[in-house]
């Protein structure tokens, strides 16, 4: 569920600031921008269903993961492939998400 959390919070904020950036910047109907805002809004929602206890470091991993789904946001959506250093940093982002969440604590 903690995954599934994270991508449809994920797609929310990308897709929300998307569809804001197609109303200001490339002149989209101004109901594009309300509905960003209102997938920006369910993004702050949906975040709040993780069980995680700490709100800095649920939002530190959702940056993360963040980085991760912009890059495939932009390889799908926007055509501009990925470059070996994009994939690289996304993989050291995956990695320090993963140690944050997950590695054991007292």
């Amino acid at each position: 569920m903690t995954i599934i959390l994270f991508l449809l919070a994920g797609l929310a904020e990308i897709g929300g600031g998307y569809l804001i950036w197609l109303w200001l910047r490339e002149g989209k109907p101004f109901y594009w921008g309300m509905l960003g805002g209102l997938s920006l809004a369910m993004y702050g929602v949906i975040a709040t269903f993780q069980t995680f206890p700490s709100f800095g470091r649920v939002y530190a991993a959702y940056g993360g993961v963040f980085i991760i789904l912009s890059v495939l946001w932009g390889w799908g959506i926007d055509k501009k492939t990925p470059d070996f250093y994009d994939w690289v940093g996304a993989g050291i982002c995956l990695v320090g998400v993963s140690i944050m969440l997950f590695a054991p604590r007292q």
